[in-house]
């Protein structure tokens, strides 16, 4: 049997908000449903000792990788799907860790079951086997949406604004997505070397400020950004929902800070990738950006319409930052990130040939963009 742990329960159902309170030693609450590769990271750096989740921490949807990544760090993990932890424990209380039992103040309050290396691998490898079945419904619900919003998709965007200057410039979008930390570590000398304009999407501008650099530019709808990064003097571009609706407008209201507004389709990285790409951007280098099954799936999207044409309209000009800490060097310069760029292209050029309902639709799209351009 395990041995007991002890430790200081912290709760938050938002485990992005609540990473920002841990300190080492400490037993953190949530409500976590396929506890996502970011927030593991994010756990992992914090120091807690032990997750205690009440939600399913892989819920055997996709491939999740992310709570074999927390074990593996050496963090404890219990699920205990349904527990009543936010009524039954308060912030500070003492806990104690029982194998997958969890005790406050002199009686169990929750058992569950404590996830170990063993069965989270064995877990993840049946998950893979039935990754086809993921795919080809993640694939049918992005080409049904294609199809019914190709043409709005693919319009142009009508952007306020802007006093910062893109044109001819490099771009660097920075985005909370997985491995976003390590990889704005390792373009870190590109950015010292050419200077690009910096937009960050939402948390995006933390990551910045924590490594010296400012955001330029925070795009998004600012739920989960500090309010240290949102009066670091960057401009602020509101996203909107497609109804209009802004919540992130709220909030810097109440803090009497300027903003612009912009009401798109899709994702805030995808407004941010368009915004870099509509201004004139000379090269954009995304960091942190989401665009594979696992995760979109992480974050709970069950298509990727608006990305698959955000991709298109700014492929040509764009470097995804993942896997190239060989390539950015000061020797090696911005050469290699430019074919990377056209080895992407490529890829979804290829996709596109091969198969004829993808082609359906991009003559859709090609015809929407060209009667949005005037053409």
């Amino acid at each position: 049997m395990a041995a007991e742990l002890a430790g200081t329960a912290r709760l938050g159902r938002r485990t992005k908000d609540l990473v920002k309170r841990l300190r080492p030693g400490d037993v953190a609450i949530v409500d976590h449903a396929d506890l996502d590769r970011v927030s593991v990271e994010e756990l992992v750096e914090s120091g807690v000792l032990a997750v205690v989740n009440v939600a399913p921490s892989m819920s055997g949807r996709f491939p999740n990788p992310g709570p074999l990544a927390l074990v593996r760090a050496g963090v404890v993990l219990i699920d205990v799907p349904g527990a009543p932890l936010f009524e039954e424990v308060r912030e500070g209380d003492a806990l104690a860790l029982r194998g997958g039992a969890v005790w406050c103040r002199g009686r169990c309050v929750a058992e569950g079951t404590r996830l170990d290396e063993i069965r989270l691998s064995a877990e993840l490898a049946a998950q893979q086997s039935r990754v086809t079945e993921a795919l080809e419904a993640f694939a049918d619900n992005t080409l049904r949406h294609l199809r019914d919003e190709g043409r709005q998709l693919a319009q142009s965007i009508d952007f306020p604004p802007l006093e910062t200057r893109f044109r001819d410039r490099h771009a660097v979008v920075v985005a909370r997505g997985p491995g976003y930390k390590r990889d704005l570590r390792i373009v870190r000398p590109y950015i010292r070397d050419f200077k690009p304009v910096l937009v960050a999407v939402d948390g995006g501008a933390d990551a910045l400020l924590e490594i010296g650099l400012a955001p330029h530019v925070i795009v998004g709808d600012f739920d989960s950004v500090s309010d240290g990064a949102l009066r670091c003097g960057a401009e602020l571009l509101v996203h909107a929902y497609a109804d209009g609706r802004a919540p992130g407008a709220e909030r810097l209201a109440r803090m009497a800070l300027r903003y612009a507004t912009v009401s798109a389709p899709g994702i805030s990285e995808d407004i941010a990738l368009q915004l870099a790409h509509d201004r004139g951007a000379e090269l954009i280098v995304a960091v942190g950006t989401h665009f594979n099954l696992v995760e979109f799936m992480e974050r709970n999207r069950a298509g990727m319409a608006s990305t698959f044409v955000t991709r298109l309209k700014v492929g040509e000009v764009l470097v995804d930052a993942k896997g190239v800490s060989r390539l950015v060097s000061r020797r090696v310069g911005v050469w290699p990130l430019a074919a990377f760029a056209a080895a992407g292209v490529t890829a979804i050029v290829v996709a596109v040939l091969v198969s004829p309902a993808l082609r359906n639709v991009i003559e859709l799209l090609t015809r929407s963009l060209a009667d949005a351009l005037g053409l």
